[in-house]
């Protein structure tokens, strides 16, 4: 884990998201937290970077309020916020994580209230 890389994309991301935390693990990483804002209340989530960061994506999960059915979602509970085919440790940061984690909340709240999932879709 690149715990240097990940504090300058913490400084830059703070810049885009009023609520944003750096947070230590047991082991001696860090995590991120946020808090967002839809037009349906305040999620918080919790951005895992794994071992190998940058070069595989984070892991983002909702904390609250708890989701406990949704699509898009992996057997252990993070969002599936991008195919990881399509990562990309050149371009993509915390900053773009976070984006993308408020996409997938926007169609989280479409998905409760009309059933179906928006917009484009890659089977994995």
């Amino acid at each position: 884990m690149n715990i240097a890389r990940i504090q300058r994309e913490f400084a830059e991301a703070q810049s885009t998201f009023a609520v944003l935390e750096l947070r230590p693990t047991t082991d001696g990483n860090v995590y991120a937290r946020t808090a967002l804002q839809t037009s349906n209340g305040v999620y918080v989530l919790s951005v895992r970077f794994p071992d190998s960061y940058p070069n595989e994506m984070p892991r983002v999960t909702v904390d609250t309020p708890a989701i406990t059915t949704s699509p898009h979602r992996y057997q252990g509970g993070h969002i599936c916020y991008l195919h990881p085919s399509m990562w990309n440790p050149g371009v993509h940061n915390l900053t773009f994580v976070i984006a993308r984690a408020a996409k997938w909340l926007n169609k989280y709240e479409v998905w409760r209230t009309r059933g179906t999932w928006p917009g484009a879709e890659i089977k994995h």
